[in-house]
């Protein structure tokens, strides 16, 4: 019976990427046969060892599903919340186990896809790859051309020169003094958009992911969920 790293066990069962379960392991939250297991080069056997995570035991399904749900705002992105806030989870009710993959703050809107692949998730939120993402951006002030070239060519969000990213204006409201901007970057930093839009000395006023590697939510409502097709997974995750 092959063995494989307790690491690839727990992605495998959808518990998160493999660098995440390496955290989980070193921070003794897993035990393999009853027994806590701290020691990254551990292998089981899936078939006979008993591996649980947080007391529950985790078990590998065959069926692999990548769902991408329209994110409404008022949702945490977290499989666990310490102030018992709505979560995504919460609007997708499947019986497999899901993580979010990467995450949208709770005031940010749209696209987020959600799945049991473990390595999917590394692969996905890894910088090396470099995956686009598409943000509408509302802003308070008419934003002058000049910060829309400093948006595209990187600004500091505090102590981190972003990298070049494609920026365009969809509309200026000269009599409600808001500008809307679209952004694609493929960099995951913590609230970057909102960041990159602070730099510029711009209040955000409203954020919605629209795509990811180009594939919308634009006809999914808001709060609800398709599964992605094979091509659609291929295309995020090549």
């Amino acid at each position: 019976m092959e063995e494989i790293r307790l690491q690839k066990y727990l992605a495998e069962a959808g518990i998160a990427s493999r660098r995440k379960a390496e955290e989980f392991i070193l921070q003794g939250k897993v035990q393999v046969n009853g027994k806590v297991v701290t020691e990254l080069g551990t292998k089981v056997q899936p078939k006979k060892d008993e591996v649980k995570y947080e007391n529950k035991i985790m078990k590998i399904e065959n069926r692999k599903i990548y769902i991408l749900l329209n994110k409404p705002i008022g949702y945490v992105t977290t499989v666990k919340d310490q102030f018992n806030r709505d979560s995504v989870l919460d609007l997708v009710k499947v019986k497999e186990r899901l993580v979010p993959v990467g995450r949208l703050d709770m005031y940010t809107s749209g696209a987020l896809i959600l799945t049991n692949d473990g390595d999917f998730v590394y692969k996905v939120t890894h910088p090396k790859h470099e995956i686009n993402k598409t943000y509408t951006v509302t802003l308070k002030g008419i934003v002058s051309k000049e910060k829309v070239e400093a948006l595209r060519t990187g600004v500091d969000i505090g102590g981190y020169m972003t990298k070049p990213a494609k920026v365009k204006i969809l509309k200026i409201d000269e009599e409600k003094k808001i500008t809307r901007l679209e952004i694609i970057i493929h960099e995951g930093k913590n609230r970057q958009v909102r960041k990159m839009c602070e730099a510029i000395g711009h209040k955000v006023l409203a954020l919605h992911r629209s795509a990811i590697a180009g594939i919308g939510v634009k006809d999914i409502e808001l709060g609800k969920w398709r599964y992605l097709s094979k091509e659609e997974v291929k295309k995020i995750s090549n």
